[in-house]
């Protein structure tokens, strides 16, 4: 901090990842600037809202007068734009906090995202409300602001804030008749239309008509203040209900779907909730968002919590919306929300309406379940493991795509079931990285060849979760990997399975050569082209689950795997030769083992070296070629 032109005004320096933020704001290409307004307005009907609170549930002196409106002026003559409150207001502390450093978690996410799309041509200035950075969008529009603000707390004084987004700002002692925040700022030439009345009443009429206070431009009052969820739901039109859900959301896409619910009972409520179309952008870059994500908790239409967490378990938190009841007291805490008996009925009861509405959408629109799934089906799965009150809903309403399904396709649990092999009595998984991969692979040809369909599991969730339904309609669920797997027989390969003798040598020379490697080395009943394959133990950890758990920097040894051979298989068979004939020994020979093994461990995603691996390929080429070999 250092002094500046009077001892009365201080200057601060920004925090590092501020400077970054405020760089990348001032700097970029939006394809939509506009919002900046409907930020501002958004953080100015916040501060209404914490001061209607406090002045309804507290007894500490609080600046009571000012009416709780948004005022907004515009000059087109000199670019001018003014946008004043009558809210909370902010002590010198609370703007160093709030203007002054990076306040929230998203803050990287936002940067990294800016970033990507600045090098697709352009940025959508929509970014901004997501991550929750929206007042420093003012910079998009203008090379200074200036903040004049007031706590309501009694005895508080004025403050002025005013900084250029490049670096420093200031703040220093004004003196404001009443509580609340002004901010004002010249607009660059390029955004001049923002001046114009007809352009500020379209942004908020398109933004901002659900706010929960008048917005006046001059004297006149430009939204509707509309409780739309307290109305009945033939009243409500698509055209507002998809308005008010990009109000409250900050997402510019219309909502997939949405619920209004109006609840008479042992408790009553009335709750609009909504379905994103695409899963939030945090949720993409942030670990846990889920846990500060839940509708809007009103009571007696005030607003009391933004994002309610205790209104939703946490695998439902991507709904968003609004709850509304008057089973609560105005002045209730954040301490008394969790513990409430009230809210615990109407969190189980908006869990039981929500579950039956993604059901209702699975049979009546599969097109909009489908698209619905892809998007919050990894998400619905966590249920699974934390609800399981509603697990048998959660697991009927789970998805997968199996080896008889095309791409993108999916069945049911049930549907699996009722189309099961005659004589097979449980449900088979195989889990991997994409559906290719898993399709290629060595273990699944027992049960292609024996025609018994598997769920193919590619979300890194379901290494968690799946394993743990353990059966549906009486009937295990089994991974594919599992060595014991073998239900209805051998199957037979291609070729001529070799003698016992002739089997235990040459399983005898794998073990020799391959050693510690492996748990161990046995005749595959499940192998019907491939040579080789690894498979775990019967109470081995599964190869994906041990995959995830490292990605996730988790301590977990690797875990020695089974290897299962074709002894049909020419090359198994030829190398059987060998040994009978007492080269066992050969470098050929045994270059050989160990490139099957490296091979179904490359397969399995687990070869530490593709150099040594590579190399001994050349060998083992080498020597097929050489004249005479």
């Amino acid at each position: 901090m250092s002094d500046k032109t009077s001892p009365a005004v201080k200057e601060f320096e920004y925090k590092a990842e501020m400077k970054q933020l405020l760089d990348l704001i001032v700097h970029s290409l939006y394809t939509h600037p506009e919002i900046f307004l409907r930020e501002l307005i958004s953080n100015a009907s916040d501060a209404l809202a914490k001061v209607r609170f406090r002045m309804l549930s507290s007894d500490e002196e609080i600046d009571r007068e000012g009416e709780l409106k948004i005022s907004i002026t515009v000059n087109p003559e000199d670019r001018s734009v003014v946008i004043e409150d009558a809210g909370i207001g902010m002590t010198e502390e609370e703007l160093i906090s709030n203007l002054g450093t990076v306040a929230r978690s998203g803050t990287l996410g936002f940067m990294e995202a800016m970033k990507a799309r600045q090098k697709e041509g352009g940025v959508d200035a929509n970014l901004i409300g997501q991550f929750g950075v929206g007042f420093y969008s003012v910079f998009m529009v203008t090379d200074e602001v200036t903040v004049e603000t007031k706590s309501a707390e009694a005895g508080a004084e004025g403050r002025r804030w005013r900084s250029t987004g490049q670096g420093t700002y200031t703040i220093e002692p004004v003196e404001l008749s009443s509580r609340g925040t002004r901010i004002s700022f010249i607009l660059k030439e390029e955004y001049k239309e923002f001046a114009e009345e007809y352009r500020v009443e379209g942004i908020v009429r398109k933004y901002s008509n659900f706010v929960d206070f008048p917005i006046f431009l001059g004297s006149r009052q430009l939204n509707s203040i509309t409780a739309l969820w307290q109305r009945s739901k033939s009243e409500l039109k698509d055209e507002e209900v998809n308005e008010f859900y990009k109000f409250i959301s900050t997402d510019h896409q219309e909502p997939l779907d949405y619920l209004h619910l109006s609840i008479e009972g042992t408790v009553s409520f009335k709750a609009l909730l909504f379905i994103p179309a695409e899963a939030p952008m945090e949720l993409l870059y942030q670990q846990g968002a889920l846990e500060k994500h839940g509708p809007q908790l009103y009571v007696k239409k005030v607003l009391i919590q933004h994002e309610c967490r205790d209104l939703l378990p946490e695998y439902l938190r991507f709904v968003a919306g609004v709850v509304d009841t008057e089973e609560l007291s105005l002045n209730v805490s954040r301490e008394m929300v969790q513990s409430s008996p009230v809210m615990s009925k109407i969190r189980q009861i908006l869990t039981g309406k929500i579950l039956g509405w993604f059901d209702t959408l699975a049979k009546e629109q599969p097109e909009k379940f489908h698209k619905f799934y892809k998007a919050f089906g990894p998400i619905i799965k966590i249920g699974l493991n934390s609800d399981f009150t509603n697990r048998d809903k959660i697991i009927d309403l789970l998805r997968f795509e199996t080896t008889r399904t095309a791409e993108g396709e999916y069945v049911t649990l049930k549907q699996y079931v009722e189309r099961m092999a005659e004589g097979q009595t449980e449900i088979y998984y195989h889990t991997g990285q994409a559906r290719a991969q898993m399709m290629a692979h060595p273990n699944l040809e027992y049960f292609r060849k024996q025609e018994i369909e598997v769920l193919l599991l590619s979300d890194p969730v379901d290494v968690f979760v799946i394993p743990s339904i353990f059966e549906y309609d009486k009937k295990p669920l089994k991974s594919i990997e599992k060595a014991e797997v073998d239900s209805a027989g051998t199957v037979e390969p291609e070729g001529e399975r070799l003698g016992d003798e002739v089997k235990g040598n040459v399983l005898g020379l794998f073990r020799e050569i391959l050693g510690e490697r492996v748990a161990d080395v046995v005749e595959s009943k499940r192998l019907v082209s491939s040579p080789v394959t690894l498979v775990s133990g019967k109470d081995g950890m599964d190869s994906q689950f041990e995959k995830v758990m490292k990605m996730m920097q988790q301590d977990v040894p690797s875990s020695k795997k089974i290897l299962e051979v074709n002894t049909s298989h020419p090359i198994v068979r030829n190398l059987a030769g060998k040994q009978a004939v007492g080269l066992g020994a050969d470098p050929v020979v045994r270059a050989a083992v160990m490139q099957l093994f490296e091979g179904a461990l490359l397969l399995e995603g687990d070869l530490e070296s593709i150099t040594d691996y590579v190399s001994r390929m050349n060998d083992l080429v080498e020597a097929a070629t050489r004249a005479g070999g």
